[in-house]
């Protein structure tokens, strides 16, 4: 047994969970101190529940020896939300890995929290049904880490974030208590909307054991799009015409020219010369109704800078045109495995002003920014690159990238969540006055401030 941790409080924990989910040797322990951030910290004890009871009486015997708690699905955030604090105790959700009802008459699915999206995805489908959200890491992600960050990924531009396709969840808060927040039904307005609140909190204010998720049919057909442009302001400027006219793209994401320079100067890929940004575009719906819509895309996103417009005849060609897209993360990870990767978001309209700001920061800071994203959000994943020597300048440069997102009026995390990594930050977004009402809700449903300290909020200094 781990020497660090306290008898009763491993008794207390064997009896929530059973002597088979509680992992207390540091060997055990140290696999489940880190997530995607690179952050890392040795908990003193992990929990494996299987059910709310566990998750509860987890809760209470880490409440009454005043120890934090930090819940977790497969680690895949990249703000260190998943990262313990050290000396603290995991509570892993991989047990809780039930689709306990899909419910294709009132497309509803409900499920723990440790499903995977992919799971859930595959479950959801033989039923004729999806779930909206759809991270990069969908297949092994889960659906309880996707809710405690918001997590979205492309199809959130049409179909939403996980706020909009939950109708309700089960928690548990800190003090102990089983709330059920939300409904079955698509429409509910009695009570407050802790749904919502919940959602995004990252394990702050509650531990999620069950969501009541809203699905939504199958498209009977999709269709792939590649756009080239001239430059990054033509690419933004035919984002903002493709989002103000009337059909909605499934997806709008692009790659900016730093990521187009990278992926030439690696395997041959075919991408049009002369392009210094590209759009990648989808439409889905009835198959009769596509080509009118893809016309219609085809007319808001041409004008000056236009380069190509392709659209794929099969889904191997989709295939082919997304090849660009898919092999620029495994190029940043090969050019430059210290990146930094923060995600932000701008109004759409000023996408081309953003993408002008860091070409400066890059230049000030001297060093490489690598730009792409869900440009119909206006959500941009800023990639800046460096050795183990730039690291103070990189940092710098990333505040600066901050602050340059807050004057043009956008948010600083569209789907990664605050975690630790952008905690210090936050307080540059939210006024003095709203931050103290966000932590009397916090000790409203955490009093002892156990539920994963040191995320989302920063401190009051």
């Amino acid at each position: 047994m781990n020497a660090r941790i306290d008898p009763s409080l491993a008794a207390a924990l064997a009896a929530a969970v059973g002597a088979d989910g509680l992992l207390t040797d540091p060997a055990d322990c140290w696999t489940y101190g880190y997530d995607n951030s690179k952050g890392q910290a040795l908990p003193i004890a992990v929990v494996l529940p299987r059910d709310t009871a566990a998750v509860q009486a987890a809760v209470q015997a880490c409440r009454e020896a005043r120890r934090s708690l930090t819940p977790r699905g497969r680690g895949t955030g990249t703000t260190g939300a998943a990262v313990p604090e050290d000396g603290g105790v995991v509570m892993s959700m991989e047990r809780m890995d039930r689709i306990l009802r899909i419910d294709p008459a009132n497309r509803v699915a409900v499920v723990q929290p440790g499903v995977t999206n992919g799971a859930l995805q595959a479950a959801a489908a033989a039923k004729g049904f999806f779930w909206p959200p759809d991270p990069g890491s969908a297949d092994y992600c889960t659906v309880g880490g996707n809710l405690a960050c918001n997590a979205a990924g492309p199809r959130a531009l049409k179909y939403g974030t996980p706020r909009e396709n939950t109708l309700g969840l089960e928690a548990v808060t800190g003090e102990g208590r089983i709330i059920r927040c939300g409904c079955y039904t698509t429409k509910g307005v009695v009570g407050l909307d802790l749904t919502r609140l919940l959602i995004g909190s990252e394990g702050t204010l509650g531990i999620v054991t069950e969501a009541t998720l809203k699905l939504t049919p199958l498209p009977e057909a999709t269709v792939t799009v590649r756009a080239a442009y001239r430059d990054m302001h033509a690419a933004a400027a035919a984002v903002s015409r493709l989002m103000a006219q009337p059909v909605v793209p499934r997806v709008v994401e692009f790659l900016d020219g730093a990521a187009l320079a990278l992926l030439r100067a690696g395997e041959p890929l075919d991408l049009p010369p002369g392009a210094g940004a590209l759009l990648m575009i989808e439409a889905d719906g009835l198959a009769a109704q596509l080509p009118p819509a893809v016309e219609a895309l085809r007319r808001a996103a041409s004008g000056d800078g236009l380069v190509e417009w392709r659209a794929a005849d099969d889904a191997a060609e989709a295939r082919a045109l997304w090849a660009a897209r898919k092999a620029l993360s495994p190029a940043l990870r090969t050019l430059a495995p210290r990146k930094i990767n923060e995600d932000v978001v701008v109004p759409v309209s000023r996408l081309g002003e953003l993408t002008d700001q860091l070409a400066r920061l890059a230049e000030q800071h001297r060093v490489r920014i690598v730009t792409f994203g869900h440009a119909g959000n206006g959500n941009l994943h800023v990639n800046v690159l460096g050795e183990d020597a730039d690291l103070e300048r990189m940092q710098a440069c990333v505040e600066d990238v901050f602050r340059a997102v807050l004057a043009l009026g956008g948010t600083l995390s569209g789907e990664h969540g605050v975690g630790r990594s952008k905690r210090e930050f936050v307080a540059l977004e939210l006024d003095a006055e709203t931050l103290a009402v966000m932590r009397a809700v916090k000790r409203v449903f955490d009093p002892d401030g156990i539920l994963n300290p040191g995320k989302s909020l920063p401190d009051p200094a």
